[in-house]
C-alpha cells in the first residue's frame, strides 16, 4: 500500500483518484460533505485526557465511583437483579466463551453452541412454543421484531398494533421505531387495575389489527388471569397474538401456548445477570408454522461424519447472511454470552429451584405489600390480584416527596403516579425489607 492507503483498507478503494470519482458521482466535493455532524461534537484532534500512569487511573476512577450513592434499589419495572451463582461467572468467563464473538464455524465452536441449543430448548420448554431464536438484545426490540414478523405472515389488510396503556415508554418507543417504515401504526388499548380490560379490549379490536400483545405479569406486577380471553379475540380477528413475559415468570405461570400465544418475547436476563441498567437480553420464541420468518439466528443439532451429535447455525435470517430483500431482521450482533450465562443459571437452578424462586417473587412482594398497608397512610397493592416481584402502592402524601426521604435513607423506589408508588422485591435481603418498612413508616407519617 502506498500513500493515503497505508491508513486504509486494503479492501476498499482510497486512492485520490478513486475518491474523487465517487464524490463527483454522488455530488460531494470533499469527504466531510457526506456527514452532518454538528460542529460542537466534531473531533478536533485533542481528547482532552491527559496522560496519567496506571496508580493514577485507579486513583481518579476510585474517586469518580466514590460519588455514587450506594442505594438498596427496590425498583424493577422491567429490570430485576438476582442472586446469580459464582459458577455463572466462572463457566462464563473461560476464554473460548469470552473469544468467540460469534459461532460460524461449528468444528471450532461446539461447547457454545450447544450451550445455546440449550437455552432454545429451555424457551421452549417454558413457552410450550416450538422454536426459539438464541438471542436477541432485550424485551424491546424483540417485541419491535413480533410487529413485522406479524406484519409478513398475517394474510390481512391489517395496520394495527395493540398494546397496553401501560405498557414501558421505552418499549413503546422502540416498537414505533421498528414499524416506521412500514404500514403498521401502534395504538394502545385500557386496562383496569394493572391488568387487560377485556371489555374495552373487545370494542377496541376489529379486523384491522394486525398483532395484539399483552405481558404476564404487567409492568406494575401484576398477573394477567385473562390470557385465554385475550387470544380468542386475538384468533377472532386473525390478528398475531403476543404475549411478553420472562424465563422466572414462565416457571410459575400459564404456559403461553396453553393460552393461544403465537409468540412470546421479554427479557432473559432475569438469570445470569445481575440488574444491568438498561442491558438485557430479548427472548423469542413462536410457532414452529413462522420458522422461516423467525428473526436473528438458530442453533440447531445434526450428525457429524462419524454420525456424532453436533451443532451448527442452521437458520440465518438476518440481512448480513442472505440477501437483503429476503432478511427478516436487520439485528447486527446478539447476546450469545448473555444467553450463555442465562443457560447456565437456569441448569444451576433446575426445575424446582426455578419454580421456588418464582413463589418466593410472589409471597414477599405480597407480604410487603401487606405490611406496607398496615402503616398509617399508605394503601398496598392498589392492585387487585396476585403480585410477582413487584406491586403498587398508593401513599396519602404526595409520592414524589416520600421517594426522595426514603433515598436519603438509603432506598430507592419508583414514582408512577402523584400518589403511588412502585416497589420490587427481587434482588432484595430480608434484612434489608425490614429497614425499608422502618423507613417507609418514618416517611409515609
Amino acid at each position: 500500500m502506498h500513500g493515503s492507503d497505508a491508513i486504509g483498507s486494503p479492501y476498499a478503494p482510497h486512492t485520490d483518484e478513486e475518491r474523487s470519482k465517487m464524490l463527483e458521482a454522488v455530488g460531494a466535493e470533499t469527504t466531510e460533505d457526506l456527514f452532518d455532524i454538528p460542529s460542537a461534537v466534531q473531533f478536533d484532534g485533542e481528547f482532552g485526557i491527559d496522560a496519567r500512569s496506571e496508580r493514577e487511573t485507579r486513583r481518579l476512577v476510585r474517586s469518580i465511583l466514590g460519588r455514587n450513592d450506594t442505594l438498596t434499589e427496590l425498583l424493577g419495572r422491567g429490570h430485576y437483579g438476582y442472586y446469580i451463582p459464582s459458577l455463572v461467572d466462572h463457566l462464563a468467563d473461560r476464554s473460548e466463551f469470552l473469544t468467540s464473538y460469534t459461532q460460524y464455524q461449528p468444528e471450532v465452536s461446539q461447547g457454545f453452541l450447544q450451550v445455546l441449543f440449550e437455552y432454545q430448548s429451555l424457551l421452549v420448554e417454558l413457552t410450550g412454543l416450538e422454536i426459539a431464536n438464541c438471542s436477541m438484545y432485550d424485551a424491546a426490540t424483540a417485541l419491535g421484531e413480533a410487529a413485522t414478523l406479524a406484519e409478513r405472515v398475517r394474510g390481512t389488510s391489517g395496520h394495527r398494533v395493540l398494546v397496553p396503556d401501560i405498557l414501558l415508554e421505552g418499549r413503546r418507543s422502540t416498537l414505533e421505531n421498528y414499524v416506521a417504515g412500514t404500514d403498521l401504526v401502534v395504538e394502545e388499548y385500557p386496562t383496569a387495575a394493572g391488568t387487560v380490560d377485556l371489555d374495552a379490549l373487545e370494542e377496541t379490536v376489529d379486523d384491522d389489527v394486525v398483532m395484539l400483545y399483552a405481558e404476564n405479569p404487567t409492568v406494575r406486577g401484576t398477573i394477567e388471569e385473562g390470557l385465554e380471553a385475550i387470544g380468542d379475540l386475538a384468533t377472532a380477528h386473525e390478528a398475531l397474538y403476543v404475549l411478553g413475559s420472562d424465563p422466572i415468570a414462565l416457571s410459575l405461570l400459564q404456559r403461553p401456548a396453553d393460552v393461544g400465544a403465537d409468540v412470546v418475547v421479554g427479557d432473559a436476563s432475569v438469570l445470569g445477570l445481575p440488574t444491568s441498567y438498561g442491558m438485557g437480553l430479548g427472548l423469542f420464541a413462536t410457532r414452529e408454522d413462522y420458522l422461516r420468518q423467525v428473526p436473528g439466528r438458530l442453533v440447531g443439532a445434526s450428525e457429524d461424519a462419524t454420525d456424532r451429535r453436533a451443532y451448527t447455525l442452521t437458520l440465518q435470517t438476518r440481512e448480513q447472511h442472505i440477501r437483503r430483500e429476503r432478511a427478516t431482521s436487520n439485528i447486527c450482533t446478539n447476546q450469545a454470552w448473555v444467553a450463555l450465562r442465562t443457560a447456565i443459571h437456569a441448569a444451576s437452578l433446575g426445575p424446582h429451584g426455578m419454580v421456588n424462586l418464582a413463589k418466593r417473587g410472589v409471597t414477599r412482594a405480597e407480604s410487603l405489600a401487606q405490611r406496607l398497608d398496615d402503616l398509617v397512610g399508605v394503601t398496598a397493592p392498589i392492585d387487585d390480584g396476585r403480585h410477582l416481584r413487584e406491586f403498587v402502592a398508593h401513599v396519602d402524601q404526595p409520592a414524589a416527596p416520600i421517594a426522595s426521604d426514603l433515598e436519603k435513607r438509603g432506598f430507592a423506589v419508583h414514582v408512577v403516579g402523584d400518589h403511588q408508588l412502585q416497589v420490587c422485591v427481587s434482588g432484595v435481603s430480608d434484612a434489608k425489607i425490614d429497614q425499608f418498612v422502618a423507613a417507609f413508616r418514618e416517611v409515609a407519617r
